[in-house]
Formats: structure tokens, C-alpha cells, sequence
């Protein structure tokens, strides 16, 4: 009997296959002769993310994905994620393993333990997964009925995991194993322990740091950038999660479903406020403060929280006086260009450095000024007719990607200036070895921003996206460090709160598109998230920035 085949186009062979009904994609990989470094980690099978254990029955397109793809890294992270909790439960059985900050590139973690010898330290922790990986041991997937495998990581006391599903509310579950210990990721894992070929592990405050290949020469491990000011950000807004008793999804649903939607909501956007305003208190208490600068990367919520910074700021008796930075934009002729040969407004230079200098070096000597304006349709800077002259309790607010750039404010003395990082730092989990990235935070207020107020779709929003944060680690992260302030303008209920405006866009993303394999991504771990109604959000929230119905102008 003659064997059965499939026709599958790859995109790394750039030639279409014939290749037996039933493979999976690691035969396939094997028997097409690929060669990528340090092999595949994972596969888009029509623009979807699958895992070498993914069986073929039908056509499919297909693309072999390594380290170097970001589709391929998290595959590659979330397998390491796994050899590090077998490796600490193998060490301690009763450990509890928090995967908890990402540092660029690295991954803080917590091992908590009820006994009395405490956690193992990292050296031996990292020896033990040296032998985990050099033991080759597969990657066990398995599907069985949710309640069974709820039931099952009740068993390992992985509560985390049996909120999350049992909130998910799928009939069936997949779920992964390694030598016989259950875990369980919303993305594919490795088949093996043996492909993981770079890590490191080391002791980093009261817990421990992960790193990883670097996303951008992923034969290195990414540089080890301790964020200090970032991290103690974090470990705030975890110690106040916990102390809420909602720190992943699962506590998430559960408290919703006991009807505490409203209180997490009130709670939240009172926490908020209450940072702002101490920020406000600390501001007004140093009188030789003139010109607020803040920064933050695309959809942060930069703009709503300047404006009730502002808000705050008057109750204490200043006024606040907001300069656009977009007004000082050069001549469009001037603006220096990108790679492919594209005027790049993100770019430094793309301002007036000299006008802007020379203007505020001006008002902060007490003098009167014209400010320009910058008319985006004819690409001209001329004089605006507005005069500008402060006033004794006046303070100067500059908001935009730029602001905590030295070289923007240069000529001005770093005694009069207060610089204030403002991002959606922190997230809830989905339980604790999955982490919800920040950046799909902020790209998801993008997707529904856009559309709302821009008339653009989740698929020209994604598409964007890998300029968007080429543009944020140029000219914004490498400046956040030096802020006197971080802010975190995440709320924790608030994936909840777009849950419902973002997946619908999501999905109209069509298959045939190279975007879609991020937006169902994004539609999978949404789908986790039980939905919420917003009509108790107050309208100064800076949620409201991205879903409508705020009260601040923009």
C-alpha cells in the first residue's frame, strides 16, 4: 500500500514538499535537511505558532522558527522556564516558583518554601538543570479533560494553574510534562531538554535571575542590566497584588465571579491617584523645580498622566504650563531620514534642539517668548502668534518620547528640571510561570486606540508595531534610569477591561497574513481573561485615554 502524502509550501526552502500524512514537525524538519542555528524551536503553520510535536494531516504552510524570531525565543524561554521549576522541585518538593520581572532579557524569580532549610541557592539550582538538559528528556504534551488536569496540578499544590483553567472553561486541556512533572504554558514548549544550548543562572537580591539569548544575537546571552529604579517598581505593585490576593488571572476571575469587579476597579484607580498625587506633594516641595520632563514609550498613558499630574500639581498651588514638543518639529525638508530613505520623526534631531534651548534658557530668565507652530500638512514651522511669559508659581510641563534625553535640554540646569518615567511597567500573571509582557499591554491599547480614534486596524497597528519599538529602544529605554521618578500607569484590572474592545479586532486579522500569528497570540492569552464592564471607571482614568469617554481633552 502506497504511502499517504501531504503538500506543504516552506518558506525556509522557499519549494514546496511532499512529506507523509501523520509526521509531525520535528520529522518533517528532520527529513527536509534543514540546517538553522541551533535548530528549530517551533514553526508557523499557516501563520500560526505551533510546536515541533504539531502533526500534519492536511496542506499547510510552513516556516521552521529558531532563536533569532521572537516567536522562536519564547519557545525557547518558556522551555527553560520548565527545566528551571523541574530543577527547583527536584531540589525542594514543596518549593513554589515565581517567575515575576522581566529585565531585559533576564527573568527575576522567587523561590518560596514552607520547610525549614529553605531554598536551594543558584549554583545548585543551575547544576541541576545542566543535568536535566544534558539528560535529553522530552517534552511530554498531553490533552486530557480539564477536570482531570485541574485536579492534577491541585495535586503538585499548583493552585495558580488549577484558577486559571478552571476560569478558562475549556472541556479539554493540553498540558506539557517533564519526567513525569506536570506544568502548563499558553505556547508551545521544545521537544527536547537537549536543544536548550545557552543559559544562565545567578543570585540577584532575595531571588534569582534567568537569562537568556539575547533577542538580538541570540548566540549571546542578553546583557545583564540590572534596572534598579524599574525593578523596585515591580516588586511594589507585587507585594500590593498579593497583598489584594489577586496577582494572576485565575485569583482574577475568581474574585470577579464573587462579584469584587467594582471594588478592584475603585481600589486600583485609587492606588493610582493616591501615587500621583505624593508625586505632585514631592514636586511642589522643592521650589527650585521649573520644567517637568515626561517620557514614556508608545501608548503608556504619557499624556493622561501629565494631565492629572497637572491636576495635582494646582492643588498644590503651581501651575502647571504644557509646551508641545510637537511644535518645534524642523522643516519636513530637514528632518533626517530613516534607513530606507523615509523622513523618521522619531528621531532626535527631527526637533528644533537649538529653538527649543534657546526658548526655555528665555522663560526660565523671566522673559517672553513666541512659541512656534508646527503644521503637519504642509510640513512648516512659523511663529504661532502665542506669547508665553511665567508666571512665580508657574512650572514648565514637556511631554513626548524625548523628554528624558539630555541632549533635548541640555543648556537647561539639571537643578531646576525633574524627569519622570511613565510606562505601563507591571501586569498580573496568568499564574506563575506565565507572565504577561508589558509591551502586549501597551500594544493592545494601541490596537483599540488606534481603531477607535484613528480609524486603523489591528492588522496595520501590528504591522507598525516592530518600528514603533525600534524607535522605543533607541530613543526611550536607554533614558529611563535616569528618571527622579517611575510611574506605572498599568491598572489591574485593565487587559480585563479591553478584553472585549480588542478581540473582535484581533480577529478580523486575516490568515494569509504574516500579522496574524501575533494577533492570535494576543487573542489567546485575552481569551483567559474573564470580561469586565467599565461604566464604573471614573472618566479622569487613564484607561479612558484608549477606550473613550474621558474627560480630559487631547
Amino acid at each position: 500500500m502506497a504511502l499517504q502524502t501531504l503538500q506543504i509550501r516552506c518558506k525556509n526552502t522557499g519549494r514546496t514538499h511532499r512529506v507523509p500524512v501523520g509526521y509531525n514537525l520535528e520529522q518533517v524538519y528532520e527529513m527536509l535537511d534543514l540546517d538553522l542555528p541551533h535548530g528549530a524551536t517551533s514553526a508557523k503553520v499557516n501563520n500560526k505558532v505551533e510546536g515541533l510535536h504539531f502533526t500534519l494531516y492536511t496542506a499547510k504552510d510552513v516556516e521552521f522558527l529558531t532563536t533569532a524570531s521572537s516567536s522562536g525565543l519564547r519557545t525557547y524561554t518558556r522551555s527553560v522556564f520548565f527545566v528551571l521549576y523541574k530543577a527547583v522541585r527536584d531540589l525542594c518538593p514543596d518549593a513554589v516558583l515565581r517567575i515575576e520581572i522581566s529585565m531585559s532579557g533576564s527573568y527575576y524569580c522567587r523561590v518560596i518554601t514552607t520547610g525549614a532549610a529553605g531554598a536551594p541557592d543558584a549554583t545548585a539550582i543551575k547544576a541541576r538543570m545542566e543535568e536535566i538538559i544534558a539528560a535529553d528528556l522530552p517534552f511530554k504534551r498531553i490533552t486530557a479533560p480539564t477536570e482531570e488536569a485541574v485536579a492534577l496540578f491541585r495535586q503538585y499544590g499548583q493552585e495558580d494553574k488549577a484558577l486559571l483553567l478552571e476560569s478558562y472553561g475549556k472541556i479539554y486541556t493540553t498540558y506539557y510534562t517533564l519526567d513525569g512533572l506536570p506544568d502548563y504554558f499558553y505556547g508551545s514548549l521544545l521537544i527536547h531538554t537537549s536543544q536548550i544550548y545557552l543559559f544562565d543562572l545567578v543570585t540577584f537580591r532575595d531571588g534569582l535571575l534567568l537569562r537568556l539569548p539575547s533577542a538580538s544575537d541570540p548566540d549571546t546571552l542578553a546583557p545583564l542590566r540590572k534596572h534598579e529604579k524599574m525593578f523596585e517598581v515591580f516588586r511594589e505593585n507585587h507585594s500590593w497584588q498579593d497583598i489584594l490576593g489577586v496577582s494572576t488571572i485565575g485569583q482574577m476571575a475568581q474574585a470577579c465571579r464573587k462579584g469584587y469587579t467594582s471594588q478592584l476597579i475603585y481600589v486600583s484607580e485609587a492606588l493610582q491617584e493616591k501615587k500621583i498625587s505624593r508625586l505632585a506633594d514631592r514636586i511642589a516641595k522643592q521650589p527650585e523645580l521649573r520644567v517637568i520632563l515626561i517620557a514614556g514609550p508608545s501608548s503608556s498613558g504619557k499624556t493622561t498622566f501629565s494631565k492629572r499630574l497637572s491636576v495635582q500639581l494646582a492643588v498644590c498651588g503651581l501651575r502647571p504650563v504644557a509646551i508641545s514638543l510637537d511644535d518645534y518639529f524642523v522643516n519636513r525638508e530637514d528632518t533626517p531620514k530613516d534607513a530606507d530613505g523615509n523622513y523618521d520623526y522619531e528621531h532626535l534631531h527631527a526637533l528644533n534642539l537649538p529653538l527649543l534651548g534657546e526658548q526655555l534658557n528665555t522663560l526660565l530668565n523671566g522673559g517672553e517668548v513666541e512659541l512656534p507652530h508646527y503644521d503637519f500638512h504642509t510640513g512648516k514651522n512659523t511663529p504661532s502668534g502665542k506669547h508665553l511669559k511665567l508666571k512665580p508659581n508657574d512650572l514648565l510641563v514637556l511631554e513626548g518620547i524625548h523628554a528624558l534625553n539630555p541632549e533635548l535640554t541640555a543648556s537647561i540646569p539639571a537643578s531646576c528640571k525633574f524627569r519622570i518615567y511613565a510606562s505601563a511597567l507591571t501586569s498580573v500573571m496568568l499564574d506563575y510561570h506565565n507572565r504577561i509582557p508589558t509591551t502586549d499591554n501597551r500594544l493592545l491599547r494601541r490596537i483599540v486606540r488606534d481603531h477607535k480614534y484613528r480609524g486603523q486596524s489591528a492588522l496595520d497597528t501590528i504591522r507598525r508595531w516592530p518600528s514603533v519599538r525600534n524607535g522605543e529602544k533607541r530613543w526611550i529605554f536607554p533614558f529611563q534610569e535616569e528618571a527622579d521618578e517611575m510611574v506605572d500607569t498599568a491598572l489591574l484590572f485593565e487587559l480585563a477591561a479591553l478584553r472585549d474592545e480588542a478581540l473582535p479586532l484581533l480577529e478580523a486579522v486575516p490568515e494569509h497574513e504574516p500579522e496574524y500569528s501575533e494577533a492570535y497570540r494576543l487573542r489567546k492569552f485575552l481569551s483567559y481573561l474573564p470580561p469586565i464592564d467599565t461604566k464604573g471607571m471614573p472618566p479622569t482614568s487613564l484607561l479612558r485615554e484608549f477606550l473613550g469617554g474621558s474627560s480630559f481633552k487631547y
